[in-house]
């Protein structure tokens, strides 16, 4: 079992930054991939960035690719999505994810999921 709680979201103005932050408990955090999808109002959710277990492999979606950058730190259990140069269509709930498989922008592909923090993007 995987609890994950988000954390670092907030209202930023367009062109600016932030990072969320995603606390895992459990010992086994390190031997799971790790995703991050998001979810703006009356859309589906969709898969933002993906990391390996070990951080050696990430993946992202075109629309945040180059601008939104995944990491972890398994002795912390946390794994983070820094995004930078956001624009107004990147507001959005985002939700952490945990996958036993392989590193996946699948959302059936994850077992464990996250509340999600609320990111507001100002015009």
């Amino acid at each position: 079992q995987v609890q994950l709680v988000e954390s670092g979201g907030g209202l930023v103005q367009a062109g600016g930054s932030l990072r969320l932050s995603c606390a895992a408990s459990g010992r086994t955090f390190s031997s799971y991939a790790m995703g991050w999808f998001r979810q703006a109002p009356g859309k589906e959710r969709e898969f933002v960035a993906a990391i390996s277990w070990s951080g050696g492999s990430t993946y992202y979606a075109d629309s945040v690719k180059g601008r939104f950058t995944v990491s972890r730190d398994n002795a912390k259990n946390t794994v983070y999505l820094q995004m930078n140069s956001l624009k107004p269509e990147d507001r959005a709930a985002y939700y952490c994810a945990a996958s036993s498989g392989f590193l996946s922008g699948k959302d059936y592909a994850y077992d464990y999921w996250g509340q999600g923090t609320q990111v507001t993007v100002s015009s």
